[in-house]
């Protein structure tokens, strides 16, 4: 299947002009459900944990052979009947594989919310965008939990789709959603997925390595672009990111903290316990409302320079 830079261009921008709108039909829903019913078929609480890592290994298989393969069968299906609904389609599913917008606009209902003064409707609204507790948050834990997720998903939102997206087509980017998806779902370290989910979450890990990474380098751009402290998000990246137990959720968020000469981590609450997270960056800048919305343009730039290195290295391919 061919994809054209022109598709990742319409694909790029219907991103920014539409986000995601929660009446309109959206593929990763789809792969949320197909996960749910997979795991229902493959899930043994009662396996002992070398059959549930195997389970876990053949469920997280069937999920991402299956949504490759109906993407890549309703395009050729699509394109068969008609090329123009063909084209169309290969537009509309690369789009939905993309979070510019919708980042900037979920973080941003969290953020007017607390900006006007009610403090319990931003916990909960912050509650849909992030699996911390939120629920005894004050107005600076809220700003970096909100901080800490914007930046934390250019990588996962924007970066690597589109790098699949030049790579793979819809079809690669839609494996990788499924990847990252099923990470979201199952990769967790309590008594359920544990052992069920191991290889979900190493797969996240792995095809999450290069964006991760390429993202810091991409936000020490933008910063640059924008006059921020581009030299300090370099710094930052380099000192902390690696402090993390995650190999690849700290690259972006350390460039972002030293970026805006802020320091974000601390503890958060999962579950009722208590987990204590590694500081990234120095606490030179209190948080704020104007460091919010500096990192909007801090995810902007970086989005528009990702978008710009996917077509290139699209247009290089074909």
């Amino acid at each position: 299947m061919i994809f054209l830079p022109w598709q990742l261009t319409a694909a790029y921008f219907l991103d920014l002009l539409l986000g995601d709108p929660s009446w309109w039909p959206h593929p990763v829903r789809w792969i949320g459900r197909w996960i749910t019913w997979c795991e229902s078929l493959f899930y043994d609480a009662e396996g002992p944990p070398v059959f549930q890592r195997i389970a876990g290994f053949i469920f997280w298989l069937v999920v991402v052979v299956g949504v490759a393969s109906a993407t890549l069968a309703c395009i050729r299906l699509v394109s068969y009947l008609h090329p123009t609904a063909g084209a169309v389609l290969t537009v509309w599913v690369a789009y939905a594989t993309l979070a510019t917008r919708s980042l900037h606009s979920e973080s941003r209902g969290v953020v007017r919310t607390l900006a006007a003064g009610d403090i319990t409707g931003a916990r909960k609204r912050l509650s849909w965008i992030v699996s911390r507790d939120t629920s005894q948050l004050d107005e600076r834990e809220i700003l970096r939990a909100v901080i800490e997720t914007v930046s934390e998903n250019i990588s996962d939102g924007i970066v690597a789709p589109l790098l699949f997206l030049s790579f793979g087509g819809p079809v690669g980017a839609m494996a990788y959603k499924a990847v990252n998806t099923m990470d979201s779902m199952v990769g967790y370290l309590n008594d359920r997925y544990r052992y069920f989910g191991w290889f979900a979450a190493r797969a996240d890990d792995v095809v999450n390595y290069i964006p991760s990474r390429l993202t810091a380098l991409l936000m020490v751009a933008g910063a640059a672009a924008l006059r921020l402290d581009w030299r300090n998000a370099w710094k930052v990246a380099l000192r902390d990111a690696r402090r993390m137990k995650s190999p690849n959720a700290g690259y972006p968020e350390a460039a972002a903290a030293g970026a805006l000469n802020i320091q974000l981590g601390g503890p958060n609450v999962y579950s009722g316990r208590i987990e204590q997270k590694p500081t990234l960056g120095d606490d030179v800048n209190p948080l704020s409302l104007s460091v919010y919305s500096t990192t909007i343009r801090l995810m902007y730039a970086t989005s528009f320079l990702a978008f710009l290195l996917a077509l290139a290295l699209l247009v290089c391919l074909r």
